[in-house]
Protein backbone atom coordinates (compact mmCIF):
# COMPACT_ATOMS: atom_id res chain seq x y z
CA UNK A 1 0.00 0.00 0.00
CA UNK A 2 1.56 3.46 -0.99
CA UNK A 3 1.98 6.25 1.81
CA UNK A 4 -0.22 8.78 1.32
CA UNK A 5 1.82 11.45 0.63
CA UNK A 6 4.19 9.00 -2.02
CA UNK A 7 0.55 8.42 -3.78
CA UNK A 8 -0.35 11.91 -3.86
CA UNK A 9 3.27 12.66 -5.41
CA UNK A 10 2.73 9.90 -7.89
CA UNK A 11 -0.28 10.97 -9.10
CA UNK A 12 0.83 14.62 -9.63
CA UNK A 13 3.87 13.41 -11.80
CA UNK A 14 1.60 10.78 -13.32
CA UNK A 15 -1.02 13.34 -14.61
CA UNK A 16 1.47 14.98 -16.84
CA UNK A 17 2.97 12.08 -18.23
CA UNK A 18 -0.85 9.78 -18.69
CA UNK A 19 -2.36 12.17 -20.74
CA UNK A 20 -0.66 9.74 -23.86
CA UNK A 21 -2.75 6.60 -24.12
CA UNK A 22 1.01 5.42 -24.71
CA UNK A 23 2.18 4.99 -20.96
CA UNK A 24 0.14 2.47 -18.74
CA UNK A 25 1.38 3.09 -15.29
CA UNK A 26 1.29 0.41 -12.44
CA UNK A 27 3.37 -0.03 -9.31
CA UNK A 28 5.01 -3.48 -9.61
CA UNK A 29 7.07 -4.97 -6.70
CA UNK A 30 10.43 -6.93 -8.16
CA UNK A 31 10.01 -10.33 -7.45
CA UNK A 32 13.02 -11.23 -4.70
CA UNK A 33 13.85 -7.98 -3.81
CA UNK A 34 11.84 -4.92 -1.54
CA UNK A 35 12.02 -2.81 -4.51
CA UNK A 36 9.00 -1.33 -5.68
CA UNK A 37 9.23 0.10 -9.37
CA UNK A 38 6.73 2.34 -11.22
CA UNK A 39 6.66 0.88 -15.02
CA UNK A 40 4.55 2.88 -17.79
CA UNK A 41 3.85 -1.52 -18.78
CA UNK A 42 3.84 -5.14 -18.52
CA UNK A 43 7.46 -6.15 -17.58
CA UNK A 44 8.79 -9.43 -19.25
CA UNK A 45 11.51 -11.06 -16.72
CA UNK A 46 14.65 -13.44 -17.38
CA UNK A 47 17.68 -14.37 -15.59
CA UNK A 48 20.95 -15.10 -16.38
CA UNK A 49 24.25 -15.99 -14.72
CA UNK A 50 27.00 -13.00 -15.13
CA UNK A 51 30.31 -12.46 -13.76
CA UNK A 52 30.03 -9.13 -11.45
CA UNK A 53 33.29 -8.83 -9.30
CA UNK A 54 34.68 -11.55 -10.21
CA UNK A 55 32.09 -14.05 -8.92
CA UNK A 56 29.52 -15.73 -10.41
CA UNK A 57 25.87 -14.37 -9.82
CA UNK A 58 22.45 -14.75 -11.13
CA UNK A 59 21.49 -11.32 -12.95
CA UNK A 60 17.34 -10.93 -13.47
CA UNK A 61 16.13 -8.65 -15.11
CA UNK A 62 12.82 -7.07 -16.02
CA UNK A 63 11.68 -4.86 -18.98
CA UNK A 64 9.03 -3.61 -21.11
CA UNK A 65 8.96 -0.91 -24.28
CA UNK A 66 6.83 1.76 -24.30
CA UNK A 67 6.93 5.35 -26.21
CA UNK A 68 9.74 3.76 -28.34
CA UNK A 69 12.05 3.55 -25.03
CA UNK A 70 12.79 0.17 -23.50
CA UNK A 71 12.64 0.31 -19.29
CA UNK A 72 14.50 -2.17 -17.62
CA UNK A 73 15.24 -3.29 -13.78
CA UNK A 74 17.92 -5.22 -13.11
CA UNK A 75 19.54 -6.76 -9.99
CA UNK A 76 21.75 -9.27 -8.24
CA UNK A 77 22.75 -10.48 -5.01
CA UNK A 78 26.19 -10.14 -4.70
CA UNK A 79 26.18 -11.82 -1.66
CA UNK A 80 28.77 -9.91 0.64
CA UNK A 81 28.82 -5.91 2.01
CA UNK A 82 32.33 -5.72 0.61
CA UNK A 83 31.74 -6.32 -2.89
CA UNK A 84 28.99 -3.82 -3.28
CA UNK A 85 30.83 -1.02 -3.99
CA UNK A 86 32.93 -2.61 -6.32
CA UNK A 87 29.58 -4.14 -8.36
CA UNK A 88 27.86 -0.55 -7.79
CA UNK A 89 31.42 0.38 -10.20
CA UNK A 90 31.74 -2.06 -12.64
CA UNK A 91 28.18 -2.60 -13.51
CA UNK A 92 27.89 1.22 -14.91
CA UNK A 93 31.23 0.54 -16.24
CA UNK A 94 29.95 -2.34 -18.10
CA UNK A 95 26.71 -0.60 -19.37
CA UNK A 96 29.13 2.17 -20.92
CA UNK A 97 31.28 -0.42 -22.41
CA UNK A 98 27.80 -2.62 -24.11
CA UNK A 99 26.70 1.00 -25.34
CA UNK A 100 29.88 1.23 -26.90
CA UNK A 101 30.57 4.88 -24.95
CA UNK A 102 33.73 5.85 -26.63
CA UNK A 103 36.68 6.23 -23.72
CA UNK A 104 34.08 6.28 -21.12
CA UNK A 105 34.80 6.97 -17.59
CA UNK A 106 32.67 6.97 -14.31
CA UNK A 107 34.78 10.23 -13.14
CA UNK A 108 33.95 12.08 -16.39
CA UNK A 109 31.30 14.29 -14.58
CA UNK A 110 29.51 15.13 -18.40
CA UNK A 111 27.88 11.44 -17.37
CA UNK A 112 26.70 12.06 -13.89
CA UNK A 113 23.57 12.42 -13.17
CA UNK A 114 22.08 13.68 -9.55
CA UNK A 115 19.10 11.17 -8.53
CA UNK A 116 17.78 9.31 -5.17
CA UNK A 117 16.37 6.19 -4.37
CA UNK A 118 14.01 5.81 -1.43
CA UNK A 119 15.83 3.44 0.59
CA UNK A 120 19.08 2.64 -1.44
CA UNK A 121 22.13 3.14 0.74
CA UNK A 122 24.59 3.63 -2.07
CA UNK A 123 23.40 5.26 -5.38
CA UNK A 124 24.93 6.58 -9.04
CA UNK A 125 23.17 7.76 -11.54
CA UNK A 126 24.24 8.27 -15.41
CA UNK A 127 23.07 9.69 -18.83
CA UNK A 128 25.25 8.66 -21.87
CA UNK A 129 25.04 8.62 -25.79
CA UNK A 130 26.37 5.12 -27.53
CA UNK A 131 25.03 3.08 -29.83
CA UNK A 132 23.27 -0.03 -29.71
CA UNK A 133 24.15 -3.95 -31.18
CA UNK A 134 22.84 -2.86 -34.28
CA UNK A 135 25.18 -0.12 -34.28
CA UNK A 136 22.34 2.69 -33.91
CA UNK A 137 22.20 5.61 -31.97
CA UNK A 138 21.29 5.26 -28.12
CA UNK A 139 20.25 7.28 -25.55
CA UNK A 140 20.27 6.23 -21.96
CA UNK A 141 19.24 7.26 -18.52
CA UNK A 142 20.32 4.94 -15.24
CA UNK A 143 20.91 4.49 -11.82
CA UNK A 144 22.66 2.25 -9.74
CA UNK A 145 21.75 1.50 -6.46
CA UNK A 146 22.17 -1.37 -3.50
CA UNK A 147 20.45 -2.32 -0.28
CA UNK A 148 22.19 -4.48 1.72
CA UNK A 149 24.05 -7.14 -0.54
CA UNK A 150 21.56 -6.66 -3.65
CA UNK A 151 22.69 -4.16 -6.11
CA UNK A 152 20.70 -2.62 -8.65
CA UNK A 153 19.84 -0.80 -12.10
CA UNK A 154 17.28 1.06 -13.56
CA UNK A 155 17.59 2.60 -16.90
CA UNK A 156 15.87 3.67 -19.59
CA UNK A 157 17.25 3.09 -23.31
CA UNK A 158 15.41 4.95 -26.72
CA UNK A 159 16.96 6.93 -29.81
CA UNK A 160 15.21 9.41 -27.69
CA UNK A 161 14.04 10.08 -24.20
CA UNK A 162 11.14 11.70 -23.08
CA UNK A 163 11.62 13.64 -19.62
CA UNK A 164 8.30 12.77 -18.40
CA UNK A 165 8.10 9.19 -18.50
CA UNK A 166 11.54 9.57 -16.84
CA UNK A 167 11.08 11.10 -14.55
CA UNK A 168 8.10 8.60 -13.55
CA UNK A 169 10.14 5.80 -13.35
CA UNK A 170 12.63 6.98 -11.94
CA UNK A 171 10.97 8.96 -8.96
CA UNK A 172 8.54 5.37 -8.74
CA UNK A 173 11.81 3.58 -7.56
CA UNK A 174 11.37 3.00 -3.92
CA UNK A 175 13.25 0.46 -1.47
CA UNK A 176 11.67 2.17 1.77
CA UNK A 177 8.28 1.05 0.98
CA UNK A 178 6.72 -1.41 3.23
Amino acid sequence: MLHPLRAAGLVALLTVVACSPTFNWREWPVPGTPLRALMPCKPESASRPVPMVGTPVELHMHACEAGGMRFAVAWTDVGRADQVPAALAAWPLASLQTLRVTEASLDDPGLAWAVEVKGASQVRGLRARGTDPQGRPVLTQAVYFARGTQVFQAAVYGNRLDQGANEAFFAGLDLAAP
